[in-house]
């Protein structure tokens, strides 16, 4: 199943579909990537997660008014000051190994799709070669409590065997705050986020690394395939991901058995919708926009949405951590959710809804409940930002972005309805 969606994959949560079949004349690329689990104590995951949800609602590179800046200020500095957090402000990061110059260094990115901007030099320094270009431009972005400044280079960018971009457009940091242990970003969202980034010409926009590899004709369509897959093990950190460039991966994507073809057709969708969520019965919140981010940990919906969740569920707020959590007979009682997009209907199991349990205690949890990955958005109307599917739910699904259409899809894979959790 790969039903599609429109918008910026980031930022807008319209959703919708195309019947206009893309192209492959040539094979996509798949490349590993690593999950590190990098909770620290002192925090919790939905204070991470919100300090990038905050920036987000002020858009693109934090676009705020002075006075709205400031009010994020405020709202990030009690998070700031108890945790150091990384660019996507997530519990869980995904990095994958990025070569950059000729002969390539090897750099360590966090694969983002919810910015665009790539980078280096966090961690690591930026070696020049023969291909390092510096455009004179000096270039500055904003994440949650973390940024980086420095001056863009053009160079040529490594991402697999048969994938090495040409002369793509990469910000080398002379100065940089919130990461640690990483490089940089490989920055994999619209190129509408680079927007402004750079400070010598406001009005200009970056061309991405899937925008230059499909103009390069190194992949034949602009689409990444993302497949991630849920926590398994104490440590929460191991290579399970793997992104693939131009297209979708069709080993992440089984084909559908006779009785489940009605729920998982195999083909796209070619309706359109705003989404549709609901527990069991209970209809959730209905006509919202949202986003799909990697760099946001849980599943998180608006707040009438979310008091009809708790209501439904009998949970309770765990203060140690922050998320809503179940006794063991309550969590034997827990509902499937439904998130309806154009007629079909995704499935959030209840195994989905639960954190891991192997790592309750790296949170601040206890053995004795099990907690939900669903938390509270707020109310964000004015924003245009209602919900946000996470890490936890792209774990069920198979994720395709598609920047040449502005649109992304779902697919179910063999962690759909998992209970490793």
């Amino acid at each position: 199943m790969l039903s599609r969606l429109s918008g910026y994959l980031a930022l807008l949560g319209a959703l919708a579909a195309t019947a206009t079949p893309l192209v492959r004349d040539k094979s996509p690329v798949s490349v590993p990537f690593t999950r590190k689990f990098t909770f620290t104590n002192g925090s919790t995951v939905p204070d991470m997660d919100r300090v990038r949800i905050t920036n987000l609602m002020c858009g693109c590179n934090n676009r705020c008014s002075n006075d709205a800046k400031t009010l994020v200020k405020e709202k990030l500095s009690a998070a700031a000051t108890v945790f150091n957090t990384d660019a996507t402000n997530g519990a869980v990061e995904y990095t994958m190994t990025v070569g950059v110059g000729s002969p390539a260094t090897d750099y360590t990115l966090i694969v983002d799709t919810g910015s665009s901007n790539t980078w280096v030099g966090a961690n690591q320094a930026y070696t020049q070669t023969s291909t390092s270009t510096s455009t004179g431009q000096t270039v500055e972005v904003t994440y949650g409590s973390g940024e980086f400044e420095g001056t863009e280079y053009t160079d040529t960018v490594t991402i697999a065997d048969g994938l090495a971009i040409t002369g793509q457009s990469i910000g080398v940091a002379s100065s940089s705050s919130g990461f640690s242990g990483v490089d940089g970003i490989l920055g994999l969202g619209p190129e509408d986020l680079t927007c402004g980034t750079l400070t010598t010409d406001e009005s200009a926009c970056i061309p991405t690394v899937v925008q230059n590899a499909y103009s390069q004709g190194l992949i034949s369509a602009q689409e990444l395939g993302i497949s991630f897959a849920p926590i398994t093990g104490s440590s929460g950190s191991d290579t399970n991901g793997v992104l693939t460039f131009g297209g979708a991966d069709s080993s992440c994507t089984p084909v559908p058995s006779p009785t489940a073809t009605s729920r998982r057709p195999s083909r796209p969708e070619t309706t359109s919708a705003y989404p549709d969520r609901s527990y069991g019965s209970e209809t959730l919140f209905s006509n919202e926009a949202g986003i799909v981010d990697t760099g946001t940990t849980l599943i998180y919906i608006p707040s009438s949405a979310y008091n009809r969740y708790v209501s439904a569920t009998g949970a309770t707020l765990d203060d140690n951590t922050g998320l809503l959590r179940l006794s063991t007979s309550q969590y034997n009682n827990l509902k499937d959710m439904t998130f309806t997009i154009g007629g079909t209907e995704y499935t959030f199991t209840a195994n989905a809804q639960i954190w891991p349990r192997s790592l309750n205690t790296a949170i601040g949890g206890t053995t004795d409940y099990v907690y939900l990955v669903v938390s509270d958005m707020g109310s964000s109307g004015e924003n245009g930002l209602e919900f946000i599917n996470g890490m936890t739910w792209l774990e069920r699904y198979y994720f395709v972005y598609d920047s040449g259409a502005s649109q992304v899809g779902f697919a179910t894979t063999q962690y759909t309805d998992a209970t490793t959790n």
